[in-house]
Protein backbone atom coordinates (compact mmCIF):
# COMPACT_ATOMS: atom_id res chain seq x y z
CA UNK A 1 0.00 0.00 0.00
CA UNK A 2 1.58 3.40 -0.80
CA UNK A 3 0.30 6.84 0.61
CA UNK A 4 -0.98 8.90 -2.71
CA UNK A 5 -2.53 12.02 -0.80
CA UNK A 6 -6.33 12.54 -0.95
CA UNK A 7 -8.37 11.06 -3.14
CA UNK A 8 -11.70 10.35 -4.37
CA UNK A 9 -12.74 7.29 -5.05
CA UNK A 10 -15.59 6.65 -7.73
CA UNK A 11 -17.85 3.36 -8.07
CA UNK A 12 -18.38 4.05 -11.86
CA UNK A 13 -20.50 1.30 -12.90
CA UNK A 14 -21.48 0.46 -16.45
CA UNK A 15 -23.89 -1.92 -17.79
CA UNK A 16 -20.95 -4.29 -19.11
CA UNK A 17 -18.02 -3.16 -16.56
CA UNK A 18 -17.70 -2.56 -12.91
CA UNK A 19 -15.57 -0.63 -11.69
CA UNK A 20 -13.88 1.36 -8.51
CA UNK A 21 -11.60 3.98 -9.22
CA UNK A 22 -9.25 6.69 -6.82
CA UNK A 23 -8.85 9.91 -8.32
CA UNK A 24 -6.71 12.35 -6.91
CA UNK A 25 -7.83 16.40 -6.96
CA UNK A 26 -5.58 16.72 -9.94
CA UNK A 27 -7.04 14.44 -11.88
CA UNK A 28 -4.95 11.48 -11.84
CA UNK A 29 -6.32 7.80 -11.46
CA UNK A 30 -4.27 6.51 -8.79
CA UNK A 31 -5.67 2.72 -8.78
CA UNK A 32 -8.68 1.33 -10.35
CA UNK A 33 -10.60 -2.47 -10.67
CA UNK A 34 -13.24 -3.55 -12.41
CA UNK A 35 -15.44 -6.87 -12.80
CA UNK A 36 -17.28 -8.01 -15.50
CA UNK A 37 -21.11 -7.15 -15.28
CA UNK A 38 -24.46 -8.11 -17.04
CA UNK A 39 -28.05 -8.80 -16.43
CA UNK A 40 -29.46 -11.87 -15.76
CA UNK A 41 -32.93 -13.36 -17.21
CA UNK A 42 -35.49 -13.40 -14.52
CA UNK A 43 -36.84 -16.69 -15.36
CA UNK A 44 -39.91 -17.61 -14.00
CA UNK A 45 -41.31 -18.96 -17.66
CA UNK A 46 -40.21 -15.81 -18.99
CA UNK A 47 -36.31 -16.25 -19.85
CA UNK A 48 -36.50 -13.30 -22.32
CA UNK A 49 -37.15 -10.28 -19.01
CA UNK A 50 -33.86 -9.70 -18.27
CA UNK A 51 -33.13 -8.03 -14.24
CA UNK A 52 -30.00 -6.85 -12.89
CA UNK A 53 -29.16 -8.71 -9.39
CA UNK A 54 -28.17 -6.00 -7.02
CA UNK A 55 -26.49 -8.13 -4.59
CA UNK A 56 -23.81 -9.69 -7.36
CA UNK A 57 -23.28 -5.76 -8.35
CA UNK A 58 -23.00 -4.80 -4.99
CA UNK A 59 -20.97 -7.67 -4.21
CA UNK A 60 -18.93 -7.14 -7.60
CA UNK A 61 -17.87 -2.68 -6.48
CA UNK A 62 -17.20 -4.07 -2.68
CA UNK A 63 -14.67 -6.69 -4.06
CA UNK A 64 -13.35 -3.89 -6.97
CA UNK A 65 -12.86 -1.39 -4.07
CA UNK A 66 -10.86 -3.81 -1.82
CA UNK A 67 -8.73 -4.30 -5.06
CA UNK A 68 -8.13 -0.61 -5.19
CA UNK A 69 -7.72 0.05 -1.14
CA UNK A 70 -5.03 -2.74 -1.34
CA UNK A 71 -2.78 0.08 -3.58
CA UNK A 72 -4.38 3.41 -1.66
CA UNK A 73 -4.64 3.89 1.87
CA UNK A 74 -8.23 4.39 2.90
CA UNK A 75 -7.50 6.84 5.22
CA UNK A 76 -6.83 9.15 2.39
CA UNK A 77 -10.29 8.60 1.04
CA UNK A 78 -11.97 12.07 1.39
CA UNK A 79 -15.04 10.67 -0.27
CA UNK A 80 -16.79 8.23 -2.58
CA UNK A 81 -19.41 8.65 -5.24
CA UNK A 82 -21.72 6.61 -7.71
CA UNK A 83 -22.14 7.19 -11.33
CA UNK A 84 -23.81 4.65 -13.23
CA UNK A 85 -26.02 3.86 -16.56
CA UNK A 86 -29.28 5.54 -16.52
CA UNK A 87 -32.83 4.79 -17.06
CA UNK A 88 -32.86 1.88 -14.22
CA UNK A 89 -33.97 1.88 -10.97
CA UNK A 90 -36.69 -0.19 -8.86
CA UNK A 91 -39.23 0.54 -6.00
CA UNK A 92 -37.86 0.14 -2.12
CA UNK A 93 -39.44 -0.30 1.26
CA UNK A 94 -38.42 2.06 3.97
CA UNK A 95 -36.07 -0.79 5.43
CA UNK A 96 -33.78 -1.12 1.88
CA UNK A 97 -35.36 -3.96 0.52
CA UNK A 98 -36.90 -4.20 -3.27
CA UNK A 99 -40.40 -4.89 -3.68
CA UNK A 100 -39.59 -6.12 -7.25
CA UNK A 101 -36.27 -6.31 -8.92
CA UNK A 102 -34.69 -3.98 -11.44
CA UNK A 103 -35.44 -3.96 -14.60
CA UNK A 104 -32.77 -3.59 -17.20
CA UNK A 105 -33.07 -1.36 -19.80
CA UNK A 106 -32.27 -4.13 -22.03
CA UNK A 107 -35.25 -5.83 -21.69
CA UNK A 108 -38.50 -6.36 -23.56
CA UNK A 109 -41.33 -6.20 -21.10
CA UNK A 110 -42.17 -2.86 -21.92
CA UNK A 111 -42.15 -2.83 -25.72
CA UNK A 112 -46.62 -2.97 -25.70
CA UNK A 113 -46.40 0.13 -23.02
CA UNK A 114 -44.11 2.06 -24.98
CA UNK A 115 -46.86 2.03 -28.25
CA UNK A 116 -49.68 2.03 -25.78
CA UNK A 117 -48.48 5.29 -24.11
CA UNK A 118 -49.21 7.14 -27.52
CA UNK A 119 -53.16 6.83 -26.72
CA UNK A 120 -52.89 9.14 -23.74
CA UNK A 121 -50.31 11.50 -24.46
CA UNK A 122 -48.53 12.13 -27.68
CA UNK A 123 -44.66 11.85 -28.21
CA UNK A 124 -44.83 15.52 -29.05
CA UNK A 125 -45.91 16.32 -25.62
CA UNK A 126 -44.01 14.06 -23.98
CA UNK A 127 -41.02 15.87 -25.84
CA UNK A 128 -41.95 19.78 -24.68
CA UNK A 129 -42.10 18.51 -20.87
CA UNK A 130 -39.06 15.68 -20.81
CA UNK A 131 -37.04 16.36 -23.30
CA UNK A 132 -36.80 13.04 -24.01
CA UNK A 133 -38.14 10.54 -27.00
CA UNK A 134 -40.19 7.75 -26.65
CA UNK A 135 -38.23 4.74 -26.71
CA UNK A 136 -39.04 0.77 -24.83
CA UNK A 137 -36.40 1.40 -21.62
CA UNK A 138 -37.79 4.64 -20.60
CA UNK A 139 -37.87 4.14 -16.66
CA UNK A 140 -41.63 5.75 -17.00
CA UNK A 141 -42.36 3.17 -18.84
CA UNK A 142 -41.35 0.63 -16.46
CA UNK A 143 -43.22 2.34 -13.61
CA UNK A 144 -46.40 2.01 -15.93
CA UNK A 145 -46.27 -1.26 -16.71
CA UNK A 146 -45.48 -2.36 -12.88
CA UNK A 147 -48.63 -0.45 -11.83
CA UNK A 148 -50.50 -2.24 -14.94
CA UNK A 149 -48.71 -6.17 -13.76
CA UNK A 150 -47.66 -5.68 -10.96
CA UNK A 151 -49.36 -3.16 -8.76
CA UNK A 152 -48.33 -4.36 -5.53
CA UNK A 153 -44.54 -3.71 -6.36
CA UNK A 154 -45.55 -0.02 -6.53
CA UNK A 155 -48.36 0.13 -3.26
CA UNK A 156 -46.44 -1.47 -0.99
CA UNK A 157 -42.76 0.81 -1.43
CA UNK A 158 -41.55 3.73 0.28
CA UNK A 159 -39.79 5.15 -2.62
CA UNK A 160 -38.70 4.16 -5.79
CA UNK A 161 -34.26 5.07 -6.37
CA UNK A 162 -32.57 5.21 -9.48
CA UNK A 163 -29.24 3.27 -10.07
CA UNK A 164 -27.01 5.43 -8.53
CA UNK A 165 -29.07 5.65 -5.52
CA UNK A 166 -29.60 2.30 -5.47
CA UNK A 167 -25.37 1.56 -4.78
CA UNK A 168 -25.61 4.89 -2.76
CA UNK A 169 -27.71 3.25 -0.42
CA UNK A 170 -25.63 0.58 -0.06
CA UNK A 171 -23.16 3.00 1.19
CA UNK A 172 -24.76 5.21 3.58
CA UNK A 173 -28.35 3.67 4.30
CA UNK A 174 -29.59 6.88 3.12
CA UNK A 175 -32.47 8.03 0.31
CA UNK A 176 -31.82 10.51 -2.49
CA UNK A 177 -32.13 11.44 -6.44
CA UNK A 178 -30.55 13.51 -8.21
CA UNK A 179 -31.39 15.62 -11.66
CA UNK A 180 -29.51 13.80 -14.06
CA UNK A 181 -30.19 10.21 -13.29
CA UNK A 182 -33.83 11.68 -13.04
CA UNK A 183 -33.78 12.98 -16.33
CA UNK A 184 -34.06 10.01 -18.15
CA UNK A 185 -36.66 8.82 -16.83
CA UNK A 186 -39.21 11.08 -19.21
CA UNK A 187 -40.64 11.88 -15.92
CA UNK A 188 -39.54 15.31 -15.48
CA UNK A 189 -40.52 19.25 -16.51
CA UNK A 190 -36.83 19.74 -17.01
CA UNK A 191 -37.14 23.02 -17.41
CA UNK A 192 -37.69 23.34 -14.24
CA UNK A 193 -35.22 20.51 -13.30
CA UNK A 194 -38.39 19.04 -10.84
CA UNK A 195 -40.65 16.67 -11.58
CA UNK A 196 -44.27 16.75 -13.68
CA UNK A 197 -47.08 15.35 -12.24
CA UNK A 198 -48.33 15.13 -15.85
CA UNK A 199 -45.79 12.49 -16.62
CA UNK A 200 -46.34 10.42 -13.35
CA UNK A 201 -49.83 10.87 -13.09
CA UNK A 202 -49.63 8.20 -16.30
CA UNK A 203 -48.08 5.25 -13.76
CA UNK A 204 -50.68 6.70 -10.87
CA UNK A 205 -47.90 8.49 -8.65
CA UNK A 206 -46.64 11.98 -7.74
CA UNK A 207 -43.77 13.68 -6.05
CA UNK A 208 -44.11 12.40 -2.81
CA UNK A 209 -43.05 8.79 -3.95
CA UNK A 210 -39.58 10.16 -4.43
CA UNK A 211 -36.86 11.43 -2.10
CA UNK A 212 -36.02 15.11 -2.57
CA UNK A 213 -33.64 16.27 -5.01
CA UNK A 214 -29.97 16.31 -4.04
CA UNK A 215 -27.76 18.13 -6.54
CA UNK A 216 -24.26 16.58 -7.84
CA UNK A 217 -21.64 16.42 -5.45
CA UNK A 218 -23.82 17.57 -2.19
CA UNK A 219 -23.37 15.49 0.67
CA UNK A 220 -26.05 12.14 0.89
CA UNK A 221 -24.63 10.75 3.97
CA UNK A 222 -21.94 8.86 5.44
CA UNK A 223 -20.15 5.00 5.07
CA UNK A 224 -21.73 3.18 7.55
CA UNK A 225 -19.92 0.82 9.44
CA UNK A 226 -21.59 -2.26 7.78
CA UNK A 227 -20.35 -0.82 4.29
CA UNK A 228 -16.70 -0.79 6.38
CA UNK A 229 -16.88 -4.01 6.16
CA UNK A 230 -18.30 -4.86 2.93
CA UNK A 231 -16.28 -2.66 0.55
CA UNK A 232 -13.30 -1.28 3.01
CA UNK A 233 -14.04 2.49 3.09
CA UNK A 234 -13.92 3.67 6.17
CA UNK A 235 -16.94 4.38 8.35
CA UNK A 236 -17.65 8.32 8.41
CA UNK A 237 -16.27 9.02 5.10
CA UNK A 238 -18.49 11.73 3.09
CA UNK A 239 -20.69 9.97 0.27
CA UNK A 240 -21.51 12.38 -2.24
CA UNK A 241 -24.33 12.35 -4.96
CA UNK A 242 -23.22 10.96 -8.13
CA UNK A 243 -25.79 10.09 -10.62
CA UNK A 244 -25.94 9.48 -14.63
CA UNK A 245 -22.87 8.43 -16.16
CA UNK A 246 -23.20 10.44 -19.38
CA UNK A 247 -23.46 13.54 -18.22
CA UNK A 248 -20.26 13.19 -15.91
CA UNK A 249 -18.19 12.37 -18.85
CA UNK A 250 -19.21 15.48 -20.35
CA UNK A 251 -18.48 17.01 -16.77
CA UNK A 252 -15.07 15.33 -17.31
CA UNK A 253 -14.40 16.07 -20.28
CA UNK A 254 -13.23 19.70 -19.81
CA UNK A 255 -15.10 20.53 -22.94
CA UNK A 256 -16.02 24.29 -23.63
CA UNK A 257 -19.27 25.81 -24.72
CA UNK A 258 -18.48 25.70 -27.86
CA UNK A 259 -17.30 22.09 -28.14
CA UNK A 260 -19.44 19.18 -29.28
CA UNK A 261 -19.04 16.32 -26.80
CA UNK A 262 -19.00 12.54 -28.57
CA UNK A 263 -19.20 9.95 -25.51
CA UNK A 264 -18.15 6.64 -27.86
CA UNK A 265 -18.82 3.56 -27.39
CA UNK A 266 -21.24 0.68 -27.98
CA UNK A 267 -23.27 3.62 -27.68
CA UNK A 268 -23.00 6.99 -29.48
CA UNK A 269 -24.30 10.37 -27.64
CA UNK A 270 -22.96 13.47 -29.61
CA UNK A 271 -24.39 16.15 -27.07
CA UNK A 272 -23.73 19.70 -25.76
CA UNK A 273 -23.40 21.55 -22.78
CA UNK A 274 -26.06 24.20 -23.13
CA UNK A 275 -28.10 27.23 -21.31
CA UNK A 276 -30.86 26.63 -23.05
CA UNK A 277 -33.79 24.50 -22.80
CA UNK A 278 -35.66 24.36 -26.53
CA UNK A 279 -37.69 21.64 -27.26
CA UNK A 280 -38.79 22.41 -31.15
CA UNK A 281 -40.82 20.39 -33.27
CA UNK A 282 -37.61 20.26 -35.68
CA UNK A 283 -35.79 18.87 -32.57
CA UNK A 284 -38.27 16.48 -32.12
CA UNK A 285 -38.55 14.82 -35.65
CA UNK A 286 -34.79 14.93 -35.79
CA UNK A 287 -34.68 12.65 -32.68
CA UNK A 288 -33.19 14.80 -30.24
CA UNK A 289 -33.24 14.56 -26.72
CA UNK A 290 -32.32 16.50 -23.35
CA UNK A 291 -31.12 15.73 -20.38
CA UNK A 292 -29.78 17.55 -17.10
CA UNK A 293 -26.62 18.79 -17.03
CA UNK A 294 -24.34 18.12 -13.99
CA UNK A 295 -24.92 21.84 -13.10
CA UNK A 296 -27.84 23.79 -12.66
CA UNK A 297 -28.90 25.77 -14.94
CA UNK A 298 -27.72 23.72 -18.02
CA UNK A 299 -28.87 21.13 -20.01
CA UNK A 300 -27.40 18.56 -22.43
CA UNK A 301 -28.90 18.63 -25.84
CA UNK A 302 -28.27 15.18 -27.51
CA UNK A 303 -28.32 13.01 -29.92
CA UNK A 304 -28.16 8.87 -29.28
CA UNK A 305 -27.02 6.79 -32.01
CA UNK A 306 -25.07 3.65 -32.60
CA UNK A 307 -21.53 3.39 -32.44
CA UNK A 308 -18.70 0.76 -32.08
CA UNK A 309 -21.73 -2.18 -31.46
CA UNK A 310 -21.94 -1.51 -35.33
CA UNK A 311 -18.34 -2.13 -35.72
CA UNK A 312 -18.64 -5.35 -33.39
CA UNK A 313 -21.14 -6.51 -35.81
CA UNK A 314 -18.75 -6.00 -38.98
CA UNK A 315 -16.28 -7.68 -37.75
CA UNK A 316 -17.79 -10.62 -36.16
CA UNK A 317 -19.44 -10.93 -40.21
CA UNK A 318 -16.15 -10.46 -41.82
CA UNK A 319 -13.58 -11.55 -39.96
CA UNK A 320 -13.97 -15.45 -39.75
CA UNK A 321 -9.95 -15.26 -37.94
CA UNK A 322 -9.99 -16.25 -34.26
CA UNK A 323 -7.60 -13.77 -33.04
CA UNK A 324 -7.67 -10.81 -30.17
CA UNK A 325 -6.24 -8.49 -32.53
CA UNK A 326 -9.76 -8.31 -35.38
CA UNK A 327 -9.50 -4.40 -34.21
CA UNK A 328 -5.90 -3.46 -35.10
CA UNK A 329 -6.45 -5.48 -38.64
CA UNK A 330 -9.48 -3.76 -39.55
CA UNK A 331 -7.44 -0.34 -38.69
CA UNK A 332 -4.89 -1.77 -41.05
CA UNK A 333 -6.96 -2.99 -44.10
CA UNK A 334 -9.42 0.21 -43.30
CA UNK A 335 -6.76 3.07 -43.58
CA UNK A 336 -5.21 0.98 -47.03
CA UNK A 337 -8.28 2.00 -48.87
CA UNK A 338 -9.56 5.09 -50.56
CA UNK A 339 -11.82 7.66 -49.26
CA UNK A 340 -15.29 6.81 -49.86
CA UNK A 341 -14.71 3.05 -49.98
CA UNK A 342 -15.11 2.90 -53.70
CA UNK A 343 -19.01 3.96 -53.66
CA UNK A 344 -20.21 1.95 -50.68
CA UNK A 345 -22.32 3.48 -48.36
CA UNK A 346 -23.12 2.21 -44.68
CA UNK A 347 -25.85 3.51 -42.84
CA UNK A 348 -25.63 2.78 -39.86
CA UNK A 349 -29.23 2.87 -38.73
CA UNK A 350 -29.59 -0.73 -36.41
CA UNK A 351 -31.68 0.64 -33.93
CA UNK A 352 -34.24 2.64 -35.91
CA UNK A 353 -35.38 4.87 -32.70
CA UNK A 354 -32.61 6.33 -32.64
CA UNK A 355 -30.28 9.01 -34.38
CA UNK A 356 -30.38 11.15 -36.81
CA UNK A 357 -32.11 9.28 -39.18
CA UNK A 358 -34.63 8.19 -36.96
CA UNK A 359 -37.54 10.47 -38.99
CA UNK A 360 -36.00 8.38 -41.95
CA UNK A 361 -37.57 4.63 -40.09
CA UNK A 362 -34.60 3.41 -41.47
CA UNK A 363 -32.74 -0.16 -41.17
CA UNK A 364 -28.98 -0.50 -41.05
CA UNK A 365 -28.32 -1.13 -45.23
CA UNK A 366 -25.10 -1.42 -47.30
CA UNK A 367 -25.37 0.11 -50.84
CA UNK A 368 -22.94 -0.38 -53.72
CA UNK A 369 -21.98 -3.61 -53.12
CA UNK A 370 -19.87 -4.73 -56.03
CA UNK A 371 -17.61 -8.62 -56.86
CA UNK A 372 -14.68 -6.47 -56.02
CA UNK A 373 -15.60 -5.03 -52.81
CA UNK A 374 -13.04 -5.53 -50.64
CA UNK A 375 -13.47 -6.37 -47.00
CA UNK A 376 -11.32 -3.42 -46.17
CA UNK A 377 -13.37 -1.39 -48.23
CA UNK A 378 -16.58 -3.03 -46.22
CA UNK A 379 -14.99 -1.92 -43.14
CA UNK A 380 -13.89 1.66 -44.11
CA UNK A 381 -17.86 2.44 -45.39
CA UNK A 382 -18.89 1.32 -41.90
CA UNK A 383 -16.22 4.27 -40.09
CA UNK A 384 -17.71 6.80 -42.84
CA UNK A 385 -20.93 5.61 -41.93
CA UNK A 386 -20.60 6.10 -38.53
CA UNK A 387 -18.70 9.56 -39.46
CA UNK A 388 -21.69 10.78 -41.83
CA UNK A 389 -23.82 9.40 -39.01
CA UNK A 390 -21.99 11.83 -36.65
CA UNK A 391 -22.14 14.93 -39.34
CA UNK A 392 -25.64 14.13 -39.67
CA UNK A 393 -26.24 14.79 -36.00
CA UNK A 394 -24.32 17.20 -35.60
CA UNK A 395 -26.14 19.51 -38.14
CA UNK A 396 -28.75 18.74 -36.07
CA UNK A 397 -27.59 20.53 -32.87
CA UNK A 398 -26.39 23.15 -35.19
CA UNK A 399 -29.66 23.97 -35.72
CA UNK A 400 -31.51 23.54 -32.98
CA UNK A 401 -28.96 24.78 -30.22
CA UNK A 402 -27.98 28.52 -30.93
CA UNK A 403 -23.78 27.68 -30.33
CA UNK A 404 -21.22 28.08 -32.90
CA UNK A 405 -19.40 24.68 -32.41
CA UNK A 406 -15.88 24.93 -32.85
CA UNK A 407 -14.76 21.51 -32.04
CA UNK A 408 -15.97 17.54 -31.36
CA UNK A 409 -13.75 16.20 -27.90
CA UNK A 410 -14.50 12.87 -27.98
CA UNK A 411 -14.52 10.22 -24.98
CA UNK A 412 -14.63 6.80 -24.54
CA UNK A 413 -13.56 3.85 -25.89
CA UNK A 414 -13.82 5.20 -29.98
CA UNK A 415 -11.60 8.11 -29.30
CA UNK A 416 -8.92 5.44 -29.55
CA UNK A 417 -8.92 4.66 -33.42
CA UNK A 418 -6.83 7.33 -35.34
CA UNK A 419 -7.99 6.25 -38.43
CA UNK A 420 -11.74 6.84 -37.39
CA UNK A 421 -10.84 10.31 -35.81
CA UNK A 422 -9.25 10.90 -38.89
CA UNK A 423 -12.09 10.43 -40.96
CA UNK A 424 -14.43 12.05 -38.24
CA UNK A 425 -12.25 15.60 -38.77
CA UNK A 426 -12.53 14.89 -43.05
CA UNK A 427 -16.36 14.32 -42.52
CA UNK A 428 -17.40 17.12 -40.39
CA UNK A 429 -14.75 19.59 -41.24
CA UNK A 430 -14.09 20.26 -37.25
CA UNK A 431 -11.02 19.27 -35.12
CA UNK A 432 -11.48 16.30 -33.66
CA UNK A 433 -10.04 16.61 -29.63
CA UNK A 434 -8.91 13.51 -27.56
CA UNK A 435 -6.67 13.29 -24.49
CA UNK A 436 -5.06 10.18 -23.32
CA UNK A 437 -7.22 10.27 -20.13
CA UNK A 438 -9.70 7.07 -20.21
CA UNK A 439 -11.78 7.50 -17.20
CA UNK A 440 -14.06 10.43 -17.86
CA UNK A 441 -17.41 9.41 -16.45
CA UNK A 442 -15.14 8.60 -13.08
CA UNK A 443 -12.67 11.77 -13.34
CA UNK A 444 -16.51 14.09 -13.90
CA UNK A 445 -17.87 12.35 -11.09
CA UNK A 446 -14.91 13.10 -8.87
CA UNK A 447 -14.73 16.76 -9.86
CA UNK A 448 -18.63 17.04 -8.82
CA UNK A 449 -17.90 15.33 -5.65
CA UNK A 450 -14.47 17.70 -4.86
CA UNK A 451 -16.87 20.82 -5.83
CA UNK A 452 -19.28 19.48 -3.89
CA UNK A 453 -16.98 19.28 -0.53
CA UNK A 454 -15.68 22.87 -0.75
CA UNK A 455 -12.07 21.30 -2.65
CA UNK A 456 -12.88 23.61 -5.87
CA UNK A 457 -15.20 26.21 -6.40
CA UNK A 458 -16.38 25.37 -9.74
CA UNK A 459 -15.20 23.67 -12.78
CA UNK A 460 -13.32 26.57 -14.09
CA UNK A 461 -11.83 26.41 -10.54
CA UNK A 462 -10.67 22.58 -11.51
CA UNK A 463 -9.34 23.08 -15.15
CA UNK A 464 -7.11 25.32 -13.49
CA UNK A 465 -5.64 22.61 -11.64
CA UNK A 466 -5.87 19.55 -14.38
CA UNK A 467 -3.45 19.32 -16.93
CA UNK A 468 -4.04 16.97 -19.73
CA UNK A 469 -1.97 16.43 -23.01
CA UNK A 470 -4.38 16.79 -25.84
CA UNK A 471 -4.27 15.16 -29.08
CA UNK A 472 -6.12 17.09 -32.64
CA UNK A 473 -7.08 15.68 -35.89
CA UNK A 474 -7.65 18.31 -38.53
CA UNK A 475 -9.77 17.92 -41.75
CA UNK A 476 -7.62 16.96 -45.12
CA UNK A 477 -10.22 15.40 -47.03
CA UNK A 478 -13.22 17.38 -46.36
CA UNK A 479 -13.94 18.50 -49.86
CA UNK A 480 -13.85 14.90 -51.03
CA UNK A 481 -16.35 13.99 -48.27
CA UNK A 482 -18.17 16.86 -48.95
CA UNK A 483 -20.00 15.08 -51.92
CA UNK A 484 -19.82 11.58 -50.02
CA UNK A 485 -21.74 13.26 -47.38
CA UNK A 486 -24.59 14.44 -50.05
CA UNK A 487 -24.83 10.70 -51.27
CA UNK A 488 -25.41 9.38 -47.69
CA UNK A 489 -28.52 11.75 -47.41
CA UNK A 490 -29.59 11.71 -50.57
CA UNK A 491 -29.43 7.70 -49.86
CA UNK A 492 -31.41 8.15 -46.42
CA UNK A 493 -34.12 10.44 -48.80
CA UNK A 494 -34.55 7.64 -51.37
CA UNK A 495 -34.97 4.79 -48.94
CA UNK A 496 -37.44 6.32 -46.68
CA UNK A 497 -40.28 4.94 -49.09
CA UNK A 498 -38.85 1.56 -49.01
CA UNK A 499 -39.10 1.17 -45.50
CA UNK A 500 -42.35 3.11 -44.85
Amino acid sequence: MTGNGEIILVFDCGATNLKAVAISPKGKIVAWASFPNSPTSQRKGRPEWLIWDLEEIWRKLCLASKKVLEIVDPRNIRAVTVATWGADGAPMKKDGSLTYPAISWQCPRTVETAKKIEEKISPWDIFQITGYQITPFNTLLRLIWLRENVPEALDEAYTWLMMPGLITYRLCREFHIEPTSASTMMAMDLKSRDWSDQMLELAGLDSSFFPEWTEPGQIVGYVTEEAEKECGVPSGVMVTAGGHDTQFAFFGSGARMDEAILSSGTWEILGLRSDSFNPTRSAFENGLIYEADVQPGLWNPQLLMMGSGVLEWMLNKVFPEKTSEKYDLMIKEAGREKAGSDGVIFIPSFVRETGPAKKYGLLGTILGLTLRTSRGQLLRSALEGLSYQLRHALEVLKTEVPIEIRGIRIVGGGAKNPLWNQIRADVTGLSIITTEQKEYTALGAAFASLIGIGYYESLDDVRKHIISDERRFEPSNKEIYEEYFKRYIKALDTLKNYYQ
